[in-house]
């Protein structure tokens, strides 16, 4: 409002040059906010640089969220100057960007949550996950499942787990790695009725967490594990040859049960 600088001004020109409505300025006159300092020969209102001033500081307030008859309050008081009333908006600014700045840190976070499909800030993925970070997939699953319900379910259920959620499921798949890995360094066969037990775990789990895992969806997810050299890292960190294994047993039970 710094250009509203002048000896004289209608009430069109002010309403131009300020933004507010020529309806607003009658307002702000009736109810005695802002009342031009003067009358043109024919009775048009004028206002003078000094009202000019006072609407800046009065649209400053309204920006602010003050009520007209707080502002009112605040201009008329004869104790504060106009120094004393840039500080006091100054002041207020501030605080409104710092809470406007947290506001869109925290939709942010909500946003990076939505998109990702985990409801976690980066810190708490990374003490659930650790260094594997499943949402890096996340572009790349939604380009190759997106369109099937498997996928929305799944990103539906993802983003209503809390990190207490999330450590629940990473608890129950660390059981099932144990004993897959157990039964692997045992020798016992992946086909055998044990470990194709724990194959069927492994789909209820998928299925109890994520989305309805059939069979051909759980052949798949097998197969992933064991072509997709990032699947097959990750998973034979709790021993080599794991993913494979993991895969033969998940194939193994597929084939028993659609028999």
């Amino acid at each position: 409002m710094s250009e509203l600088i002048a000896r004289s001004l209608t009430v069109g020109n002010v309403a131009g040059i300020s933004g507010v409505s020529v309806r607003t300025l009658h307002h702000y006159e009736k109810i005695g906010l802002l009342v031009p300092a003067g009358r043109s020969d024919a009775g048009y209102r004028l206002y003078s640089d000094a009202d000019c001033d006072r609407l800046s500081r009065i649209l400053y307030y309204r920006e602010l969220g003050f009520p007209l008859d707080g502002i009112a309050t605040l201009l008329d008081d004869p104790q504060q100057d106009r120094y004393e009333h840039l500080e006091r908006q100054r002041t207020l600014l501030r605080e409104r960007l710092a809470r406007i700045q947290a506001m869109v840190a925290s939709l942010e976070r909500e946003m990076e949550a939505h998109m990702t499909g985990y409801n976690l800030t980066p810190e708490e993925r990374l003490d659930v996950f650790g260094d594997f970070d499943p949402a890096q997939y996340e572009d790349e699953a939604r380009e190759r499942w997106g369109e099937s319900d498997a996928f929305k379910q799944s990103q539906a259920r993802a983003r209503s787990y809390t990190k207490e959620g999330w450590k629940a499921i990473q608890a129950e798949m660390d059981r099932f790695n144990g004993l897959f890995v157990k039964a692997m360094n045992a020798g016992t066969p992946a086909t055998s009725q044990a470990v194709m037990a724990l194959a069927e775990e492994h789909s209820q789990h998928i299925s109890r967490w994520f989305y309805e895992c059939s069979y051909e969806i759980h052949r798949g997810l097998g197969t992933m594990y064991v072509d997709d050299p990032r699947f097959t890292a990750n998973i034979d960190k709790d021993a080599p040859g794991l993913a494979a294994y993991l895969r033969e047993a998940i194939v193994a039970n597929a084939d028993r049960a659609e028999s």
